[in-house]
């Protein structure tokens, strides 16, 4: 569903989104140092909240000059 990847400055940033089937779906967002977060849902207003939040984090990031490899 969404698999994007930005980077700046020797850094990176991945933004996940999986549907599992049956046991919903996993939002996962991960630096080059591990998982900051990750959540599994089976609700899918919460799955569109979390898109939403990762649009307005990657949007801050691009203004900031991060890209997408």
């Amino acid at each position: 569903m969404v698999d994007l990847l930005l980077t700046h400055a020797g850094q990176s940033r991945r933004f996940t989104i999986r549907e599992e089937g049956a046991d919903g779906w996993e939002v996962r967002e991960e630096t080059e140092g591990g998982v900051v977060r990750q959540v599994k849902y089976v609700d899918w207003h919460r799955v569109e909240r979390a898109r939403a939040m990762f649009d307005l984090t990657v949007q801050t990031l691009r203004q900031q000059g991060w890209i997408e490899a």
